[in-house]
């Protein structure tokens, strides 16, 4: 055997295995000999049918097998020999395999990039205060309230926080949206539906609810909204200014129930002090929870920052399709049509695949931090990540262990994912935090 390695890129070898003509030979008669033993042939035992006989009935068997054995032998000594840590193989080409004759195996493969690691003890990480303002626990309460908020008709204009009822009309230089999106038309000709006033989440119709305020009940007015590029509910609107013709129909004021013994009781407290002590609690496991995230993120960030290393484009390939797919498969949900996908396809494909190299490297700094600490998976990491996915999903862990068992490629992924959080914990808790005041609520 001959062994020749070619530099295709920094993480893409080539690699070149040859066989003389003896090797090939042994090849094909041990081929020969198991589909042999394992043939039944009238009048002879396993394995000792004439070679001619078994070729002849079981030619295509012995030919296929024979080349996937050259090829298996090539790939498993070749990367032997080269000592390389392959990530990945992303072509084979065989050549001309055939009995007696000398073979060569060109293999390309990608492999894993070669790097140092920073060092992984105190890197700074900034948290917000976990202690809730005051200012907070009162806008948690009003939260509550609002859950339970009756809406009362008002004979008055619309006001903040109010609830009107009203119809309307779109236009685009005087062209009916209708026509522009016939298949939307809740953006183009309601006759009634409910919009709030001027509320902190953007409504259907960007921007509409923001100039309800000081229209009463029967009030008309035409308003102009313009609809932000990439939007995504009917891109045809995308960067268009419209007129809606509004007319109200009804107001309704929120009002927020009493803080007394109901509503206390139907939140399981007993009273005023216990209430606002389950939502203080409730925010600081909330801000604690972000805290984490926060350090996650920004032990990452600092990571990359200081890891330099090419990454491997076959890995590059596959998150860039992954990242596309979870896109996409979200959009669709929301409504947004496939040949939105198609129009912005290369703006889409370049960020996915900046995405994608992001990712990539982050892995492979967490693989190599795993190994160098030690870190494996332990059957309890398994049974806590079946835990989860049970309450996550409803399905019984039975169900779940069944479905891993039965499919390999979930189960390394499973296990890489729990490798990589063990990592990135790992770092986290060596981290050093500083805490910072938090921003003021808008």
């Amino acid at each position: 055997m001959n062994i020749q390695i070619q530099d295709v890129s920094p993480t893409r070898k080539s690699l070149t295995v040859s066989f003389d003509a003896n090797e090939v030979a042994a090849e094909y008669k041990s081929v020969i000999g198991e589909v042999s033993r394992q043939a039944r042939i009238p009048g002879f035992r396993p394995g000792k049918a004439p070679a001619s006989m078994i070729l002849k009935q079981y030619g295509k068997a012995v030919s296929d097998e024979f080349k996937q054995k050259v090829v298996g032998k090539a790939y498993r000594d070749g990367i032997k020999e080269s000592k390389l840590d392959v990530l990945q193989v992303t072509n084979v080409q065989e050549g001309d395999i055939a009995p007696d004759k000398f073979a060569s195996i060109v293999i390309t493969v990608d492999i894993r990039p070669a790097f140092s690691l920073p060092a992984l003890d105190g890197i700074a990480v900034t948290v917000t205060s976990v202690e809730p303002t005051e200012a907070e626990v009162e806008a948690g309460l009003n939260a509550l309230r609002s859950e339970r908020a009756d809406f009362k008709v008002v004979e008055r204009p619309a006001a903040k926080g109010d609830y009107v009822k009203l119809s309307y009309e779109g236009s685009v230089d005087g062209q009916p949206i209708l026509a522009l999106v016939p298949d939307k038309q809740i953006y183009g000709k309601v006759p009634q539906t409910w919009e709030e006033v001027e509320g902190e989440n953007e409504g259907l119709i960007p921007g509409l609810g923001k100039q309800l305020a000081g229209l009463a009940a029967g009030g008309k007015k035409d308003i102009s909204v313009t609809f932000p590029a990439g939007f995504t509910g009917a891109p045809a609107l995308a960067e268009k200014t419209a007129i809606y013709s509004v007319e109200v129909l009804e107001i309704r004021e929120r009002a927020l129930p009493e803080l007394n013994e109901e509503f206390f009781k139907a939140n399981q407290v007993d009273d005023l002090a216990g209430l606002q002590a389950k939502v203080r609690n409730n925010l600081t496991a909330r801000k604690d929870h972000e805290n984490l995230g926060g350090k996650r993120r920004q032990v990452i960030e600092k990571l990359l920052a200081q890891v330099e290393f090419p990454v491997p484009e076959s890995l590059i390939e596959q998150e860039t399709q992954a990242v596309l797919r979870q896109f996409i498969q979200e959009n669709q949900r929301r409504g947004v049509p496939v040949e939105q996908f198609e129009k912005d396809k290369e703006q889409l494909i370049a960020g996915a695949r900046q995405s994608a190299i992001g990712r990539v490297k982050t892995q492979l700094i967490l693989a190599r931090i795993a190994e160098q600490e030690k870190l494996a998976v332990e059957a309890s990491d398994i049974d806590a990540f079946l835990y989860r996915q049970s309450l996550q999903t409803g399905v019984k862990p039975e169900k779940l262990v069944k479905d891993l068992t039965n499919d390999r490629d979930r189960l390394r992924s499973v296990q890489q994912s729990i490798v990589f959080d063990k990592a990135l914990d790992l770092v986290v808790s060596k981290a050093v935090v500083t805490e910072v005041a938090s921003a003021p609520a808008a």
